[in-house]
């Protein structure tokens, strides 16, 4: 696993668990992350990343009936 330090400016009002939930967010979106590694439950996983403009649906009907075939 990689370790990652950021610095970030005592004004931004993001916790250290908003921040790692952004990266992860992203990471998912890119399929890079599965929902499965996270340390909290698929759905929290899944409802907080949402809440940082990330969504668990496929962007096109044939990607959301492989994601439904995988499910």
């Amino acid at each position: 696993m990689k370790t990652l330090t950021v610095e970030i400016p005592e004004s931004v009002e993001f916790s250290e668990f908003d921040l790692k939930m952004i990266v992860a967010g992203q990471l998912y979106q890119q399929d890079k992350l599965s929902s499965g590694p996270a340390r909290i439950g698929k759905r929290e996983f899944i409802e907080t990343i949402g809440k940082h403009g990330v969504s668990v649906f496929s962007e096109s009907i044939s990607d959301l009936c492989r994601d439904i075939e995988h499910a």
